[in-house]
């Protein structure tokens, strides 16, 4: 837990812009839009900012997960098979926009390798971190993984469309293959 420290700082104890509404910027992400003030004050002190250089990666696929990321700033891709010939694009991330979000609630390792596309800015939130907010603060733990599986069952959704555009296509061309046989 000691390299996450070192790695990670806290907001709040290395205030950067003291102007910085990351306030207004939580409010702005859905998985905190509904949070009231005071939530959100809760929410800021689980917060930890790193700057990453372009190319750098976040983290890679089948490393343990600790916690998710929202992007402050720059560009994030997700790819499978980072740096391989098999390598795949699986999406491109830009402000606002979270990732990681799994490992808040599972130990398990990483499905993908996160890569900044250019100078980013990211805040994380680590497992550790939210799971004391859950003793803490049980009424908002409950807000926010309500809020969290919402939004997991709105991406398996959209996965699952985007499986069976998919497979009807292929079927298609499984059969148009066999018909100019």
């Amino acid at each position: 837990m000691k390299k996450i420290d070192v790695i990670w700082g806290n907001i709040f104890k290395n205030k950067g812009d003291p102007n910085q509404d990351i306030r207004q910027f939580l409010k702005n992400i859905p998985l905190f839009a509904q949070l009231r003030k005071r939530e959100l004050r809760e929410i800021e002190h689980l917060l930890h900012q790193r700057q990453y250089k372009k190319d750098e990666v976040i983290f890679w696929q089948n490393e343990p997960g600790v916690g998710m990321y929202i992007v402050q700033s720059g560009e994030v891709g997700i790819f499978g098979d980072y740096n391989t010939p098999e390598q795949q694009s699986l999406a491109r991330l830009s402000q606002g926009d979270f990732f990681g979000e799994m490992a808040l609630l599972e130990d398990d390792n990483r499905s993908a390798t996160a890569v900044a596309l250019g100078d980013s800015k990211l805040i994380g939130i680590f497992h550790p971190d939210l799971f004391d907010l859950f003793e803490r603060k049980p009424e908002l733990g409950i807000k926010v993984l309500s809020k969290l599986a919402n939004m997991l069952a709105q991406r398996l959704r959209k996965t699952n469309l985007e499986l069976q555009q998919l497979t009807c296509v292929r079927r298609t061309q499984k059969k148009d293959k066999q018909a100019s046989r």
